[in-house]
């Protein structure tokens, strides 16, 4: 398994990462961690690797877009210094394209959310063992969904800065488009977004998948 005795993963992210946590950085006992995957990652870790310590951060806000994380990420995520950093966002970006159509200054369109990724990657590549590029995604399996195809531009966006920068891709898209090949999205999330603990189980064992995690 990668993360080694004493290291620190933080989590960035917007709600789907947040999920409750503290804010604008959550870990530690109870709830504070959130309820998503976040928190099913730590569980697992701590429960199938007991000798190793491992401190995770979650800093994930609700809400948050790729232009409110990068103005937050010297703050909730380089001042950890972390030895690994995980970036979820881009949800928003879209989201706000297609239930806020009016409010254009809350839009991130694809060019912009491909610098704001960028950028944050290069923040942290050169002072961390990894950099993990989690994907948005909308639970909808039908391609032709005009939102669906837009979260897919900004998913080969994610994709193609990975390979450019040597990070780990996780396609939380093309997972839950595989799932929804046996079970409907409503089984997991009604607004086609935020997880129930089963969305955020698939979610956690995807990542660990890169992590060569021992189930």
């Amino acid at each position: 398994m990668i993360f080694e005795n004493m290291e620190k993963i933080v989590f960035a992210g917007d709600s789907v990462t947040d999920m409750g946590s503290v804010n604008p950085v959550g870990e530690g006992h109870s709830d504070c961690i959130g309820v998503g995957y976040v928190r099913l990652i730590d569980s697992l870790l701590a429960s199938t690797y007991p000798e190793r310590n491992i401190r995770v951060i979650n800093s994930g806000i609700s809400g948050n877009t790729s232009r409110d994380l990068l103005e937050r990420f010297d703050r909730d995520v380089l001042s950890f210094e972390p030895q690994w950093v995980s970036i979820c966002i881009g949800i928003n970006d879209v989201w706000r394209q297609f239930d806020s159509p009016a409010i254009t200054e809350s839009h991130v369109y694809i060019d912009e959310y491909r610098d704001n990724v960028e950028k944050m990657i290069l923040k942290v590549k050169d002072n961390v063992k990894g950099v993990f590029i989690l994907s948005p995604y909308i639970m909808e399996p039908n391609r032709d969904d005009t939102m669906r195809k837009k979260m897919d531009e900004y998913v080969a966006v994610c994709k193609e800065l990975a390979e450019k920068y040597g990070c780990v891709f996780v396609d939380f898209q093309k997972m839950y488009e595989d799932f929804f090949k046996i079970k409907h999205s409503a089984f997991i999330a009604w607004d086609r977004v935020h997880p129930n603990q089963i969305g955020a189980m698939l979610m956690a064992k995807e990542f660990l998948k890169y992590c060569d995690f021992e189930f």
